[in-house]
């Protein structure tokens, strides 16, 4: 069954618990990060714009689907494991059910729905193998949320890195091989298979995995979940609509440039639901039990924490694009499209936020007008700029949607909790970031390796001179050595 430690998890100090669980996480972060980015300049240069855009083409289709039908999982399942109400390892293995059925039942038909789009039989080929990827990514969302809810998410890191080690050294034997493009997509395969295995066995140690078929249970989840998924349907029109119109409107070629640039803001992106995701079981867990004052501390800590790597990377970013994307692809000149890009970081962060504040409140309902309008308003963006402006059209209407969800989650989610997020940490961030950019933009012409410590240094620097980080939280976070 699953085992849940004591209550003492939660009544620990924020910052330690939170510390804890995500000091080996960060660093798997940075590893896979790093990681992800050698795997990307090896497919770049090795693919070439056109195959690049093949590849690019077929995730965003398959993604798109993926999106569909991820129903929010990760969060519900954080969420559900966290209140009373539920015998915790009968709802996981139903969750499991739930998971795998669904994801069978609506992968299935990609292949099929493909078939209607003019793309090259290469792509169409490498949809069919790059289902088994999304089965994979689908059934780690329960994992994940398994982790999230057990504050163990380091766990997650650690597949992950396996995953991507096995990507990169399966991506060098393709090149060294000069390999066909069919044969890169069956490592892509392979990178998120590992991944589920590693995540497969980790799971184990807290609860039985297999599948179950509780149809009540199945009842409980879905209730749970519409509100979440239905937002989420409507989330994929801008998350992934920008890459799937311009295939259809301009050269795969442009579309290879531009998720060469897609790809890196996806990188970053990461980072942000990592963090919300150590969160979430905690917000709720307070939420749930009325325990106002635990909760503005946590919701508090979750806008500053998120805010701390939000601001370097989205400033970092657009100082230090033409340099990255020279790194990762250098024939592809996307360092303009990831400049505007990484305005959209930003935007996920608040997204991600305010959006898994919503899901611990139970107000999931309340935020579905919210994607509705996202969709649409972008979706007509899309539709009137891809074509006129190509990739720079779909790169600023990313920008507007990631804007636009963030600020109005925001306005609901103060509405519903009635807390203010306070913002002198946030002005002490910004200001650190600030200084970080004129920083950067001063040695510019240094290597980006270099840049990227230096950027490092100077936002630290200034953060620990303005007290942005406090001695209190750094004493916290050394205390843990004596734990």
């Amino acid at each position: 069954m699953i085992r849940y430690p004591h209550n003492q998890q939660y009544n620990m100090s924020t910052t330690r618990a939170i510390v804890k669980n995500t000091s080996v996480q960060i660093i798997g972060k940075i590893t896979s990060t790093a990681l992800g980015l050698l795997g990307l300049g090896l497919m770049t240069r090795y693919l070439g714009p056109e195959k690049f855009g093949w590849y690019i083409t077929t995730m965003s289709f398959l993604q798109f689907i993926g999106i569909l039908i991820d129903f929010g999982l990760i969060p519900v399942t954080a969420q559900m494991l966290s209140e009373p109400e539920h015998d915790k390892n009968k709802l996981f293995r139903n969750l499991i059910g739930f998971r795998l059925t669904s994801a069978i039942i609506f992968l299935g038909l990609a292949p099929l729905l493909a078939l209607f789009f003019p793309y090259p039989p290469q792509v169409k080929i490498a949809i069919v193998i790059s289902t088994l990827t999304f089965l994979s990514v689908a059934m780690n969302q329960v994992f994940i949320g398994l982790y999230q809810n057990k504050l163990q998410m380091h766990l997650s890191a650690i597949g992950e890195n396996i995953g991507r080690i096995i990507f990169t050294i399966g991506l060098w034997l393709c090149i060294k091989n000069q390999a066909s493009f069919l044969t890169v997509m069956w490592v892509v395969v392979l990178n998120s298979l590992i991944y589920t295995i590693c995540m497969w066995f980790s799971a184990r140690k807290f609860t039985a995995i297999s599948p179950a078929f509780d149809w009540n249970i199945w009842k409980s989840i879905i209730k749970k979940m519409w509100p979440v998924a239905i937002s989420i349907i409507f989330n994929v029109v801008y998350l992934r609509g920008d890459t799937v119109l311009l295939s259809l409107f301009k050269s795969q070629q442009e579309v290879g440039i531009y998720g060469a640039a897609y790809r890196v803001i996806d990188i970053l992106a990461q980072t942000a639901m990592m963090l919300m995701g150590v969160m979430l079981p905690l917000l709720s867990y307070y939420w749930s039990r009325s325990l106002k004052t635990e909760f503005r501390k946590f919701y508090q800590q979750a806008f500053d924490g998120m805010m701390l790597f939000a601001v370097p990377l989205t400033i970092g970013t657009i100082i230090l694009a033409d340099k990255i994307m020279n790194l990762v692809a250098p024939e592809y000149n996307a360092g303009a499209p990831l400049k505007i890009l990484a305005l959209a970081v930003f935007g996920v962060f608040l997204g991600s936020i305010f959006g898994h504040t919503a899901v611990a409140i139970n107000k999931q309902k309340q935020t579905i007008w919210i994607y509705v309008s996202d969709a649409v308003l972008t979706l007509a963006g899309y539709l009137y700029f891809i074509p006129k402006f190509g990739m720079y059209g779909a790169a600023w209407m990313t920008v507007f949607s990631e804007f636009y969800a963030g600020i109005l989650l925001l306005i609901v989610i103060k509405h519903y909790t009635k807390e203010k997020i306070q913002t002198l940490t946030f002005g002490k961030i910004l200001l650190a970031g600030v200084l970080m950019g004129f920083a950067l933009n001063y040695l510019i012409k240094l290597n980006v390796i270099l840049l990227v410590i230096i950027g490092v240094l100077v936002y630290g620097l200034v953060l620990l001179v303005t007290k942005a980080i406090s001695q209190e939280t750094l004493k916290e976070i050394l205390a843990i050595k004596q734990k």
